[in-house]
């Protein structure tokens, strides 16, 4: 945003886009009953240690060692329980005020870039992946200051074709979710439950739009091969793969399939595939490089001050995400101490009453609230918003650059590209101070 620019303007000063509540009353009562929890856990440290086992002619030495053994365990036991009460001793919830940042920015939004990390075509099938970005695609958000990102560490022509495909239906379905208010907005998801009130003929045509697509995307991938037709259709980004390409020994290969930023009349958002380059002699850093390098090469194309990270298998069941998590970043008051703004994960296809704990209540309800009143909780890879220049290496405290960062309108991809080679990082803060932390199989862990 430049000097003097009020397009981010406060209109409401008085009005938070935000609160954070706290359930008095059931925290007072937890904390009553972890006390005498741990009153309990204090009188049997304070029994086995006062009154030990004695030894006479008719024990042995081997009962004093099992009373050594269950001391021990006792007090590990005890002090597990006791580090487990700190998420649970100050839980907090945040509500946001969507109607509020309508009144205050309108469509004056910040760009916003959503990554999408898939790397295997086997494992994650193209059509679950399109079916994501296709979701984000769709976020209730205006699209001109929205961009979606796929990267593709396998580099496959699968992953490719059938984004590409994507890129097609969705000038048909972004519209079709914004007209009727879909939820949710993945096509895959939506149409398998979709309610009978919208009118049919509109839902036919998109159903039967998105069944043809579904089919040549999965023959595609069942043959394992990219049809002559498609490779005409879609030259320009086939012609980027060499003959001897393999996942894991491959050059870069960007493609912008929708330019969302030179439209006139915008209706879908900027689509954009990348495949960063990797050979087998350089450490690609699994899934922490593929997004810092999606990092670099978003700044030179859309540059959002927001970034939206999601796995592939993870799509977008709240369209209006976005703006809860700007109602937060983007608050005048306690907007600016909050690096990243994270949504739980839900999962489809569970037991009824969730046998194996696949739904992971007890930690989105109970200990991520905790965390939140503790300092933050733990950034789980996916479902996540961050500042970009917060991603990029500002330390907390440091003076915010209130100016927006313009990005560079670069026609000819070939000079991003290097942005996204093998060897950008050598004796660099990639990794280090800037962008997803290396060295750890929990990158998003230790960045977090």
């Amino acid at each position: 945003m430049r000097k003097g620019d009020d397009r981010f303007r406060t209109v409401h000063e008085g009005e938070p886009l935000f609160i954070t509540g706290r359930r008095t009353g059931r925290v007072i009562a937890y904390r009553v009953f972890s006390a005498s929890v741990f009153f309990c856990i204090c009188w049997i440290w304070l029994y086995r240690v006062t009154v030990p086992v004695e030894i006479d002619e008719n024990r042995t030495g081997f009962v004093r060692f099992i009373w050594l053994v269950t001391l021990v365990t006792e007090i590990w036991f005890g002090l597990y329980w006791i580090v487990l009460q700190s998420p649970r001793w100050n839980p907090v919830w945040r509500f946001t005020f969507t109607d509020r940042l309508s009144r205050r920015y309108g469509n004056d939004l910040p760009r916003l870039d959503v990554f999408v990390c898939t790397a295997d075509p086997v494992i994650e099938p193209p059509l679950m992946v399109v079916n994501t970005v296709l979701s984000v695609a769709a976020l209730d958000y205006p699209p001109e200051k929205l961009a979606v990102y796929l990267s593709d560490d396998g580099g496959s022509e699968l992953t490719f074709y059938a984004l590409a495909e994507a890129a097609e239906f969705a000038k048909v379905w972004v519209p079709y979710c914004k007209r009727f208010n879909v939820e949710p907005r993945s096509p895959a998801a939506y149409l398998s439950c979709k309610a009978s009130g919208l009118d049919s003929a509109a839902v036919e045509e998109v159903a039967t739009l998105y069944k043809e697509m579904a089919a040549r995307i999965e023959t595609v991938a069942r043959l394992g091969r990219i049809p002559d037709e498609a490779r005409l259709k879609y030259g320009e980004g086939f012609s980027q793969w060499d003959s001897d390409a393999t996942r894991r020994n491959h050059g870069t290969i960007l493609q912008i399939l929708v330019d969302g930023r030179k439209e006139k009349t915008v209706t879908v958002p900027t689509l954009v595939y990348l495949s960063r380059e990797k050979r087998p002699e350089h450490h690609h850093h699994f899934k922490a490089g593929a997004m810092n390098a999606l990092i670099r090469v978003s700044s030179k194309i859309t540059c959002g001050r927001i970034i939206l990270n999601l796995d592939c298998d993870m799509y977008s069941n709240n369209s209006k995400s976005a703006r809860e998590a700007l109602c937060i970043l983007l608050d005048e008051k306690e907007g600016k101490e909050i690096a990243f703004v994270q949504f739980p994960q839900c999962f489809e296809n569970l037991t009824k009453n969730d046998l194996y704990g696949s739904m992971m209540r007890v930690g989105y309800d109970v200990e991520f609230n905790g965390l939140d009143g503790n300092g933050g909780p733990l950034y789980i890879g996916t479902g996540c918003f961050h500042r970009r220049d917060v991603i990029c290496g500002r330390k907390y405290g440091e003076v915010q650059e209130e100016e927006e960062e313009e990005c560079e309108d670069i026609s000819e991809t070939e000079m991003i590209k290097a942005l996204a080679s093998c060897t950008y990082e050598e004796n660099s803060q990639w990794g280090k101070e800037m962008g997803l932390k290396y060295g750890c199989p929990v990158e998003d862990v230790i960045t977090g």
